[in-house]
């Protein structure tokens, strides 16, 4: 279907992969922060393997120790968690890293900017971590708290 505005819309803004966010009040940064830490389907695979997500650096090295077994029985579900690992990766960082925030870009892809100004891909970290397992969540962690 060929839709112009779209069309003008996608070559202004780009395509967002993964998570994008849209939002009526782009100030509402407590909002966007509780609607990116829910991470419902990470949660039930921590919590199914006895591991508690405490939003915590802590919570990231048992993710990182978690046998990779979705990647075999759901590759469907590896996008949705990958989406999950980053936004959760990135909620950790939010919450425990002086002067981290979340940043949306205009195409709606939610970013982790920290007190340097560096932005964070956390959704694509999380890709790779759920594909492959690196980087490891714990090690993305441990660069954005001393950057």
């Amino acid at each position: 279907m060929n839709i112009p505005f779209l069309d003008n819309w996608r070559k202004r803004h780009g395509v967002s992969r993964g998570v994008a966010v849209m939002q009526p009040a782009p100030h509402d940064a407590e909002g966007v922060a509780q609607l990116l830490s829910e991470c419902e389907l990470l949660r039930r695979q921590a919590e199914s393997a006895g591991i508690e997500l405490e939003d915590t650096p802590g919570s990231l090295a048992a993710l990182d120790q978690l046998l990779p077994r979705w990647r075999d029985e759901d590759p469907e579900a590896l996008t949705w968690l990958g989406n999950d690992a980053g936004l959760y990766l990135g909620t950790v960082v939010v919450r425990t890293v002086p002067g981290a925030e979340w940043q949306v870009w205009p195409n709606g892809r939610p970013v982790v900017r920290l007190a340097s100004g560096r932005e964070l891909d956390v959704v694509a970290a999380g890709h790779e971590w759920a594909l492959s397992g690196t980087p490891e969540l714990s090690q993305v962690y441990a660069e954005a708290s001393e950057a």
